[in-house]
C-alpha cells in the first residue's frame, strides 16, 4: 500500500513539474515573440527643440521614403518586400497617404469609405485575411503600419491628399468627425506620425486644416505631427505658431532653378527653407519632406527634359541637413506611384516598375548620411557658414558646413577646394578626413594644427556629382 501512495506521490510531483516546465517554455516564447515584434518607442522633440529623439533620449535621424499609395497598391507580400529593402536600406520612416482620394480602394477591391464620404469608414465585422468579407480596407492598413512596427519603423501618414479638400470632397464638419475617428483607430500605435495637409497650400482651406490637426492632438496626443505642404512651400508659413505642429516640414519639389516661378524662388537650393525655419521662434525641428524625385522628369511634367538622378539627391540630402535639418525623406518616381505592369495611366514620365526602383543608385546611398551624422555627437550639432574661410559658392558650387563642439563636416557637391578657419574647432590638433557619400568609405588625410586657415583639395576632378565631406575631428 506504502508503495503504491509512494507512486501516486511521485507521479504528482513528475506531473507538476511538467506543467511547470511547459509553463516556462510557454513564458519564454511568448517573451521570445514579443521581443522580436515589440513596440518601437514613441518618438519625442529634443530639449533643444531642434531634433526627433527616442523616448530614451537616443537620437532620432529620420531618413524618409515616400511610399504615398503603399496603402492602396501593394498586396501583403508586396508590402513585406517593399519594407523589408527599405529597413535594409536604413529608412526608418515611410510617408503614405491613409486616401488618396474618396473613392480609394485597396489591391483587393476594398473600397475605404462608403460612397466618398469619409465620416463613414467602409468597416466589416472581423478582420480575418483568410476570409475576404471579414477583411477590409482598415484591416490591411493595420496589417502594414504592423509590419513596419515589426521592423522598427516609423508611418508618417496623410489622413485624406489636399486634393481631395480643394475640390470640396470634404467639409469642415466632415474633416474633424474623419480626423478624431482615424485619430482614435491609432493613437495605440506608437509608430505613428501624422502628415496633416498633403500637397497643399496652407492659405487655403485653413480652417479644415487647423481642424484636422486640432483633432489629431486631442485624440492622439502621443503622436507628432507636421504639415505637409505644396512644392516649393512649407509649413512654417501657415502653421508654425499652431500648438498642434510639432515640427516643420518642406517641400522643395522638383523644379530647376530656371523653373521655379513661386514667390520664395529658391529653385534647387533647398537649404535655404532650413535657414528660414532655423531662425524662427519657437524653436521647431524641420526637414525636406519632398525633394526632387530620383528618376523624375526635371520640372515634374515634361518627360522631354532631363531626369533627376542620385547625384541630385544626394546633394538635396546634404545641403538641407548640414544646415539644420533634423533628417531628409528620399523619393523615386516608380515607388511614389509604386508602378506595375499593366497600370494604365502611370505618372510623370515613369520608365520603370517599383520593383526595379528597389535599387536605384540613390536609395542605397541615403543611409551613408544618416550614419555620418549619428556617428558623432547628436544633439549639440549647428550650422556655422563660418568654417568655411572663403568663398561659399553659389548654385552648384555652394558649400554648407555644419559642427558640433570638437567636429566638423564640409559639403561638396562638385568638388571644389574647400577653405576651412581651423580655430573654430577645439584642441591644438585636428584629424581631417575625406568622406564619400557614394558608398561611406572614409580616407585619412592627416592631422594638422588647430591655426589659421587651411585648404583642402577633395579626390578627382571638379565636376558636378564629384562630392564629398569633409571630416575634421579634434583631439
Amino acid at each position: 500500500m506504502k508503495g503504491i501512495l509512494r507512486k501516486e506521490v511521485l507521479r504528482s510531483i513528475m506531473k507538476n513539474i511538467l506543467t511547470i516546465i511547459l509553463a516556462l517554455l510557454a513564458l519564454n516564447s511568448c517573451t521570445s515573440s514579443k521581443n522580436q515584434h515589440d513596440e518601437v518607442p514613441l518618438l519625442k522633440i529634443s530639449e533643444n527643440g531642434r531634433f526627433f529623439q527616442y523616448e530614451s533620449g537616443k537620437p532620432f535621424f529620420w531618413l524618409g521614403d515616400t511610399g504615398w499609395l503603399l496603402f492602396s497598391k501593394l498586396n501583403r507580400d508586396e508590402a513585406v518586400t517593399y519594407l523589408d529593402d527599405r529597413k535594409n536600406k536604413g529608412f526608418n520612416v515611410i510617408q503614405a497617404m491613409v486616401l488618396h482620394s474618396i473613392k480609394a480602394a485597396n489591391i483587393y477591391g476594398d473600397s475605404a469609405l462608403i460612397n466618398g464620404n469619409v465620416t463613414q469608414p467602409l468597416l466589416k465585422e472581423g478582420n480575418s485575411f483568410e476570409q475576404p468579407e471579414t477583411y477590409d480596407y482598415w484591416d490591411h492598413m493595420d496589417y502594414i503600419v504592423q509590419l513596419a512596427e515589426e521592423r522598427g519603423m516609423y508611418m508618417a501618414l496623410v489622413p485624406v491628399w489636399g486634393s481631395n479638400v480643394k475640390n470640396g470632397s470634404v467639409s469642415l464638419e466632415q474633416a474633424g468627425t474623419y480626423a478624431t475617428w482615424l485619430a482614435k483607430r491609432y493613437a495605440n500605435r506608437p509608430n505613428i506620425i501624422w502628415l496633416n495637409g498633403g500637397d497643399t497650400r496652407g492659405d487655403q482651406n485653413t480652417e479644415i486644416w487647423d481642424t484636422i490637426g486640432r483633432s489629431l492632438r486631442a485624440n492622439a496626443p502621443e503622436h507628432l505631427i507636421t504639415f505637409h505642404p505644396f512644392g516649393r512651400t512649407k509649413s512654417s508659413m501657415w502653421f508654425h505658431d499652431e500648438e498642434w505642429l510639432d515640427f516643420n516640414m518642406f517641400q522643395s519639389g522638383h523644379r530647376r532653378y530656371d523653373q521655379d516661378d513661386s514667390d520664395l524662388a529658391y529653385g534647387q537650393d533647398n537649404w535655404k527653407y532650413v535657414r528660414d525655419d532655423y531662425a524662427l521662434s519657437p524653436v521647431k525641428p524641420t526637414l525636406d519632406g519632398e525633394p526632387s524625385y530620383e528618376g523624375i522628369p526635371q520640372g515634374l511634367h515634361d518627360p522631354s527634359e532631363p531626369y533627376w538622378n542620385e547625384d541630385d539627391l544626394r546633394r538635396y540630402a546634404y545641403w538641407s541637413v548640414f544646415a539644420g535639418g533634423c533628417g531628409f525623406t528620399y523619393g523615386h518616381n516608380a515607388i511614389m506611384q509604386f508602378h506595375k505592369p499593366g497600370d494604365e495611366d502611370p505618372a510623370y514620365g515613369v520608365k520603370e516598375y517599383w520593383t526595379e526602383a528597389l535599387n536605384a543608385q540613390g536609395a542605397g546611398q541615403m543611409k551613408y548620411l544618416k550614419e555620418l551624422i549619428l556617428s558623432k555627437p547628436y544633439f549639440e550639432r549647428v550650422p556655422d557658414q563660418s568654417l568655411i574661410a572663403s568663398n561659399q559658392g553659389e548654385k552648384y558650387d555652394y558649400q554648407i558646413a555644419t559642427r558640433g563642439e570638437e567636429y566638423a563636416f564640409v559639403y561638396s557637391y562638385n568638388g571644389r577646394d574647400i577653405a576651412v578657419n581651423m580655430e573654430i574647432l577645439k584642441g591644438e590638433i585636428v584629424t581631417a578626413f575625406w568622406y564619400n557619400p557614394r558608398n561611406g568609405e572614409t580616407a585619412t588625410i592627416g592631422k594638422f594644427d588647430n591655426t589659421s586657415t587651411k585648404s583642402f583639395d577633395p579626390p578627382g576632378e571638379m565636376e558636378d556629382g564629384n562630392d564629398w565631406v569633409l571630416v575634421l575631428e579634434s583631439e
